[in-house]
């Protein structure tokens, strides 16, 4: 693998450690501004919805400009936005920190997954995107846990500082390792715009809300349920979120070897195993060992749906896949919101903390029937394609005949 995915995935990793290690640094970050703990929760959603609406505005507005030098740019904006959290003086400027840093993370993914595919042969793309993404999910085992300690020790203002030193060193690992791709030739917005035509990107985009929203069904109410259900003190909640984190790294690593095999296949597996697993922590959560098990592999088989997720759109959307790609990042985020949304309603609705594994369940079964449903599609337009060839006259060569 180049050495240019490590550029890719040090700056995933800065990402994903902003993303996540706000969850476990709300209390401090309410003390000091003095709001509640629901006001500064706005910090984990303004984020999710700029990550949503920026990933498609800064692919867009990055059409004209190449590859490397956008995503330059990107983690440029990304350093802005966290030493904007660092210095901020009062809430509302807090929270514009966290979305100008979230409008880096969709595109840079996007545009990164696309960079990523291109540096290795076609039969290796999955395995550069997961690479790459090997960034993020390592993030969920070190960074957070690593930021959440320095913060709760130290002060939050030194994590996101030290967040913002990550982006520096991704910036200039970018600068230095990742070739100057040319921009593809011929490719303008609406050849972006005409990708999402494309049912077969569309239905990836929907595995993606749902299946990845399995998982946040879940995970979002982890706390809870592990200390309210499971028996778990609370501080132990930390240590199973980097068991989550772990199934993460190991699920991400082998859904892109396997999906560079076997993409369908590995999603059928991916998203069976995940609804079964999902559908089963209602009963697991009632014991401390089951239920940490349960969390690796709600972790690990959620992630290994990413690289062939990715790959698909990636695959369906080619010649102009750079858009569709981001767009996939924000479907990510958009099931995240979604699926913690469904969570909190049935909890509010008196069913109990493990209720929301059933929605988890659902989801993810709902994404397997559109992955069952996407490949019926796909051999149908194959099937359909060979018949039109094979109805073709076939040319017979002329023979001239000499008198």
């Amino acid at each position: 693998m180049p050495l240019a995915l490590l550029a890719l995935a040090i700056g995933a990793f800065g990402i994903g450690t902003t993303e996540f290690v706000i969850m476990g640094l709300l209390p401090e970050v309410a003390n000091d501004y003095g709001v509640s703990i629901p006001t500064a929760g706005f910090l984990v959603t303004g984020y999710a919805l700029g990550v949503m609406f920026g990933a498609p505005l800064m692919t867009v507005l990055g059409t004209k400009v190449p590859r490397k030098r956008m995503l330059m740019l990107l983690m440029g904006l990304f350093i802005v936005g966290n030493l904007l959290s660092a210095l901020a003086p009062a809430f509302a400027v807090m929270l514009t920190g966290r979305v100008v840093a979230s409008l880096a993370h969709g595109a840079f993914f996007g545009i990164g997954s696309v960079v990523a595919a291109d540096l290795v042969a076609p039969h290796k793309r999955a395995g550069a995107i997961a690479m790459m993404f090997t960034g993020l999910t390592v993030a969920n085992v070190v960074g957070v846990p690593l930021g959440t300690l320095v913060g709760q020790s130290v002060g939050w203002r030194v994590t996101f500082a030290v967040v913002a030193a990550l982006g520096v060193v991704g910036l200039a690992g970018v600068a230095k390792l990742v070739p100057d791709l040319p921009k593809a030739e011929g490719v303008r917005l609406r050849h972006e715009l005409a990708a999402f035509k494309n049912v077969q990107v569309l239905l990836a985009m929907a595995m993606t809300v749902l299946g990845f929203g399995g998982v946040f069904a879940a995970i979002t109410y982890i706390a809870p349920m592990m200390t309210h259900v499971a028996g778990f003190a609370d501080g132990s909640v930390t240590w199973l979120l980097v068991l989550f984190g772990l199934g993460m790294v190991g699920g991400n690593l082998v859904g892109g070897k396997f999906a560079d095999r076997a993409l369908m296949p590995m999603l059928y597996v991916s998203l069976g195993a995940l609804a079964v697993v999902l559908a089963l922590f209602t009963l697991t959560a009632h014991d401390k060992f089951a239920s940490a098990v349960t969390v690796f592999l709600i972790g690990a088989l959620g992630f290994a749906t990413v690289p062939p997720l990715q790959k698909r759109v990636l695959d369906h959307a080619h010649g102009a896949p750079t858009l569709a790609s981001a767009v996939n990042i924000g479907a990510f985020n958009l099931g995240n919101a979604l699926a913690a949304w469904l969570g909190g309603v049935v909890i509010g609705a008196g069913f109990g903390y493990t209720a929301p594994n059933w929605v988890g369940a659902v989801l993810a079964a709902a994404a397997l029937v559109l992955a069952f449903l996407s490949a019926a599609l796909e051999r149908r337009e194959t099937a359909a394609s060979r018949t039109v060839a094979g109805s073709l006259p076939v040319e017979r060569p002329t023979t001239t005949v000499h008198h």
